[in-house]
């Protein structure tokens, strides 16, 4: 089972006993935060928990696979989202998960 945003908001609405509205508009902010600043370049750390970066992809020659030719693929920059140690252990089941408020 996976989380929709709006499954997102309400579980931690419930769980802090905010409402959603504003937890909504946390989320918002939080994600443009994140964006805006990873697309300057800036890495954000949020200790034990997630990394935000951007990682630099170096121009490549690829090839096609319908015909086999060469093809030039430009430079790019790209997200790079990592797991933090806290996050890690308690998914590989070496750390109790934190208790959810229902």
């Amino acid at each position: 089972m996976s989380l929709t945003k709006a499954d997102l908001i309400s579980a931690v609405a419930a769980h802090t006993g905010a409402t959603a509205k504003d937890v909504g508009a946390v989320l918002a902010g939080f994600e443009d935060v994140v964006v805006a600043n990873v697309a300057k370049g800036e890495k954000i750390v949020m200790t034990g928990f997630l990394t935000f970066d951007r990682a630099q992809r170096a121009a490549r020659t690829g090839r096609n696979p319908q015909t086999g030719e060469a093809i030039k693929i430009k430079a790019s920059k790209n997200p790079k989202v990592s797991a933090g140690a806290s996050f890690k252990k308690v998914v590989n089941g070496q750390a109790p998960a934190p208790k959810l408020n229902k």
